[in-house]
């Protein structure tokens, strides 16, 4: 898959949100993807590439000018500006952080880097403060559950990592910068094609004084001063088409974030974290009809905590096979694939087990005919640790005329628990069951556009019903452990518009959601009854300037609903001045009116800060 700082009322805070979605528009695609300047194509939806007008998903495209020009710190801070995505962050850019798609716990987001899964086998959730900026070229967001494309974990959605490409012709790029906490960054990379060889190097690092990443009623924690981090990424990708239709290509990423945390007020604590994935890919036209694609492939993710009391360190490695047929049939296509996963952990806890695999078998029929689109998918998954597990899904899409558009689905998804909820000792349940999901959703689109103009708007609707959610639990004695014993409906809705009227844009999104537990209605940590973002950007002649407000309601820290996290409102602001020879000035605001405000409870958030420098790009 890879070539792939006072706080305001909720309501007051977000009036503006609604009134931009009414005034404002825009088309982006038929598919809502918030008016993102999209690549023809989207990998993830179907494992395989699909034109956008042809896409039955709720789906975005983050493509390398839009990260570039957002100026954020981490892939954290950029998936917070997009529509359906709530995250949570423990301190600053290298601190612990998850993004909640849909109301679903971070844990049942799933993260592909390449096409390849990439997750902490011990605590189940990704380390997404591990993955580097720099290296990234194209990010791509998928909505809802997608087990059956997938397999575990996909129950909040999809969020897919395509690292830099190989060129086919010369191509050399740069970019240096400095901000607040004296952040200082730096990357390069060069891209070029020889015959049949294809290659691209990239390399990055940064450095940051930080600032403390606690606050007071961190009690135990807290630490007065400055946690810094510094992080060292490289990427290499190489293709060689050695006969038409036939080509191997690899692809290796690797990052090491070595971040200071606040544990033993007396002792220099922090947390080294190192994420490294490599995959191996042959690529054969078997026919005019039939494509075979097999790959074989590892993630590491090593992460070792440095306190006053001790050292704790975690390693997962995952060994990834695959292969993939694409088939073309009448009327449209089916994809058929088998996948092997070997997961293996280390660490100093005494696990019980230490590692699982899972066997997996796939379906992906994908139809179009006089402008219905339909997309079922299949999927067997069988592991030796907590046996099988069957989903599917159904998506249907009509445009029913040339400006509108509908489309509905269903499907259902599964995440296994991990090995701490089995076999940390003291802490664990080895009876532990998967959580399943079964989720629907509905959309409308329309887009209309004349010349330089151009608007869209979209509605989409969801009700995601997850089961046997694992919560960790202790009786009167404190006996502790997690429990099958949860369950919670996540539903809402998202609009979205844009417009485009020459050199400016406006984009704005609102998502009103109610993420809940079942049995006592109340709201599930960390995840708001509103949040939505909006954009605008002006182009004069050589510079572009921008300004984007996120904006959340309160959310509750704890599942009782009893530590109150404020809701906030962000301003950002952007400017890009573009010079001659390929080289571009930048500079962007966060958090411009120093609002203070909080993701997780303890944990403190940075206050006003800016970030400038330049890039270059060969002409």
């Amino acid at each position: 898959m890879s070539s792939n700082r006072r706080h305001v009322s909720g309501a007051k805070r977000l009036a503006p949100l609604s009134l931009a979605f009414v005034a404002s528009a825009a088309p982006a695609s038929a598919q809502g993807t918030e008016g993102t300047q999209l690549a023809p194509v989207f990998v993830t939806a179907a494992r395989a590439p699909q034109s956008f007008d042809r896409l039955v998903a709720d789906a975005t495209v983050i493509d390398a000018q839009e990260i570039a020009r957002s100026g954020a710190q981490s892939l954290t801070e950029l998936l917070q500006r997009h529509a359906g995505l709530e995250v949570v962050m423990n301190g600053g850019p290298a601190s612990t952080s998850g993004v909640f798609i849909r109301g679903a716990n971070r844990n049942q987001t799933l993260l592909l880097i390449d096409g390849m899964r990439v997750s902490s086998a011990s605590v189940g959730a990704p380390s997404l403060e591990a993955v580097p900026l720099d290296q990234i070229e194209r990010i791509e967001i998928l909505r809802g559950p997608a087990s059956s494309l997938y397999g575990a974990d996909a129950i909040g959605g999809v969020i897919q990592v395509l690292t830099r490409e190989p060129g086919d012709s010369l191509r050399v790029g740069a970019n240096a910068g400095h901000g607040t906490y004296d952040t200082r960054s730096g990357a390069a990379r060069i891209a070029a094609g020889f015959g049949a060889l294809r290659f691209a190097l990239s390399a990055g690092g940064k450095r940051s004084d930080g600032f403390n990443v606690t606050t007071p009623d961190a009690t135990f924690f807290y630490n007065p001063d400055r946690d810094g981090y510094r992080s060292d990424d490289a990427s290499a990708a190489a293709t060689l088409t050695f006969a038409p239709g036939h080509e191997v290509s690899f692809d290796a990423l690797r990052n090491r974030v070595d971040a200071q945390i606040d544990v033993d007020p007396s002792f220099d604590d922090r947390t080294r974290t190192t994420l490294q994935t490599w995959k191996l890919r042959s690529r054969n036209r078997i026919g005019e009809q039939w494509t075979s694609t097999a790959s074989i492939g590892e993630v590491l993710d090593d992460s070792v905590s440095i306190a006053g009391f001790g050292t704790s360190a975690f390693t997962t490695r995952q060994r990834q096979y695959a292969w993939q047929n694409d088939l073309v049939v009448p009327m449209g296509s089916v994809t058929l694939a088998i996948e092997r996963r070997e997961e293996t952990v280390q660490q100093e806890a005494g696990f019980a087990v230490t590692a699982r695999n899972t066997n997996a078998v796939g379906g992906i029929w994908q139809m179009q005919h006089e402008g219905h689109a339909l997309q079922a998918n299949l999927r067997r998954d069988r592991s030796d640790q907590f046996g099988g597990e069957t989903t599917g899904a159904i998506a249907w899409g009509w445009r029913f005329a040339p400006e509108w558009r509908v489309t509905a689905s269903y499907g259902t998804a599964f995440k296994p628990p991990s090995f701490n909820d089995l076999y940390f000792p003291g802490f664990s349940n080895p009876e532990l069951r998967p959580e399943t999901a079964r989720s629907a959703e509905a959309g409308i689109y329309w887009s209309r556009s004349h010349g330089e103009r151009s608007m869209a708007l979209r509605a989409v609707a969801w009700h995601n019903r997850v089961r046997e959610l694992i919560v960790f639990q202790c009786d009167a004695d404190f006996n502790c452990r997690p429990e099958n014993v949860a369950d919670a409906t996540l539903e809402g809705v998202t609009l979205g518009a844009t417009a485009t009227d020459g050199s400016t844009t406006m984009r704005a999104s609102l998502d009103v959601q109610s993420p809940k537990d079942d049995a006592t209605g109340r709201l599930l940590p960390r995840r708001a009854k509103q949040h939505g973002v909006v954009s605008l950007l002006h182009r004069l002649g050589p510079v572009q300037l921008g300004v984007e407000v996120v904006s959340s309601s309160h959310r509750f820290d704890d599942a009782e609903n009893l530590r109150r996290l404020g809701g906030y409102t962000l301003v950002n602001v952007t400017a890009e001045w573009s010079l001659p020879r390929g080289v571009t000035l930048f500079a962007r605001g966060d958090n411009v009116l120093d609002r203070d405000y909080a993701l997780a409870s303890g944990f403190a958030t940075p206050g006003a800060q800016v970030f400038a420098g330049l890039r270059w790009q060969m002409p």
